[in-house]
């Protein structure tokens, strides 16, 4: 049986495709590690994805993974759709994504809802757009990743 969506192309992208691919592994992977051992797997597998990336990809992956580890230590690196993510009792609350592996023009820093960043607004950013962290950038990550920390 076929679905065809209206206005799309009916499927999946080939990075979507990618990208869920990695989850699986990745889930698959979990499955098999001791939990001490996984952490420490874990950190290692965040540590050469970010080394992987190219440039300003790899700067920017790398200050920010030196942000959240600093300034949230509660929260575990982990490999999520193939790229860095930072969970709290395996849920995760932070993600980056390259640009150049989603074939972006930036890459992003998001927020799940885990993270409860919820405003009184009730308005409030889920994921930025990075292409640079200068100071004032890197303040506002600090302070997104306490909040959503706890």
């Amino acid at each position: 049986m076929s679905v065809k969506v209206e206005g799309g192309s009916g499927g999946f992208s080939e990075q979507e495709r990618a990208a869920m691919k990695e989850r699986a592994a990745e889930l698959k992977k979990e499955a098999g590690r001791g939990r001490g051992r996984k952490q420490a797997a874990d950190l290692l597998d965040v540590l050469s994805k970010i080394e992987k990336m190219a440039e300003p990809d790899r700067a920017i992956a790398e200050r920010i993974h030196a942000i959240v580890t600093a300034n949230a230590p509660g929260l575990s690196p982990k490999l999520w759709y193939g790229q860095p993510a930072y969970a709290r009792d395996g849920k995760v609350i932070c993600f980056f994504r390259s640009g150049a592996t989603d074939k972006e023009r930036y890459s992003t820093f998001g927020f799940t809802p885990e993270a409860q960043l919820d405003d009184e607004s009730g308005l409030w950013p889920t994921s930025y757009a990075v292409t640079r962290l200068g100071e004032e950038a890197e303040k506002a990550i600090t302070a997104l990743v306490r909040k959503a920390a706890g």
